[in-house]
């Protein structure tokens, strides 16, 4: 039996607070929610959570800190099948949290980042083991970009793959796109990024989700494609992004082929909009490929 991919997701721990209503506050305005659940979040963490569903052997490398939200998450990686093992403990720092407003199957997000911020270089040396036995990586931007940066550096001399998921967007150092391996922006991250960086380095390395258009990238030949969507129920859209790079390195790190992992994450993100929640609407790795039969 061939062995699981091994996917190290280098990345941010938060506790999502999301609060339903039905419309968007104006500025001073004070609205009444209809309601306020927590949920496990941060996109380092969603984005591990969907890798360990559909798969993949997954170690999440973070921080959380000593308080009840750290304990909480914690515990719901080992529920989940994730390797906490690389997950640092930071003494008086808060665990990160996010804080969510959904409307009308639209999302609004403002995230303090808390012990994220103490996911350094520095730390990862001490775990420099885990990195490189993985044999993919998946990075987004809620950790510190020096961290980031050290990250594609030590991948890419030991030929590991590397994937950034460029969100929220910051500008980013061309010493590391030269060394990405795939870089998975929606329409605004890749224009922000069209405009930080000289537009020839990440030739071939785009990934772009454009939600109901579909996902287009360019094949090794310079040919440019688009993939369409699957069709779904959407109620609520966040964590799509984060199942979409999930699934991604899984099946990128399973078949080595870029178009049947982006079909496969494809039908993962259409999955996740079903339900409530970033975690929550995840799906098993049998669903998705019924999904996929389906169409």
């Amino acid at each position: 039996m061939k062995r699981k991919p091994s996917v190290c997701v280098v990345g941010s721990i938060n506790m999502d607070m999301v609060t339903t209503t039905d419309k968007i506050p104006a500025q001073g305005e004070t609205i009444m929610g209809e309601s306020f659940t927590t949920y496990p979040g941060g996109k380092g963490a969603n984005q591990a959570v969907a890798a360990a569903r559909l798969g993949a052997d997954v170690v999440m490398l973070g921080a959380v800190g000593e308080d009840a939200f750290g304990k909480s998450l914690k515990e719901r990686f080992r529920d989940e099948g994730v390797r906490d093992e690389a997950i640092i403990t930071v003494p008086h720092a808060s665990t990160g949290v996010a804080t969510i407003i959904i409307s009308e199957g639209d999302n609004r997000i403002i995230v303090t980042l808390g012990a994220n911020n103490h996911i350094t270089p520095e730390r990862l040396k001490e775990k420099e083991d885990i990195i490189l036995s993985s044999d993919i990586i998946l990075m987004q931007f809620e950790i510190p970009m020096e961290t980031i940066a050290y990250t594609v550096d030590l991948a890419y001399k030991h030929n590991i793959p590397v994937v950034i998921n460029p969100a929220p967007f910051a500008d980013i150092p061309e010493s590391v796109v030269k060394k990405v391996t795939f870089l998975t922006p929606n329409e605004l991250e890749l224009s922000e990024l069209e405009h930080s960086v000289d537009p020839s380095l990440i030739k071939g390395k785009i990934i772009e989700t454009r939600g109901e258009q579909g996902v287009a990238f360019m094949l090794p030949n310079g040919e440019k494609k688009t993939i369409p969507p699957f069709q779904a129920n959407v109620k609520d859209t966040t964590g799509a992004g984060d199942t979409f790079n999930g699934a991604f390195v899984t099946e990128y790190a399973k078949e080595n082929d870029v178009e049947k992992a982006i079909q496969f994450a494809n039908a993962a993100a259409s999955l996740s909009v079903e339900k409530i929640g970033a975690q929550g609407g995840m799906p098993e790795r049998e669903a998705v490929v019924q999904r996929m039969e389906e169409k």
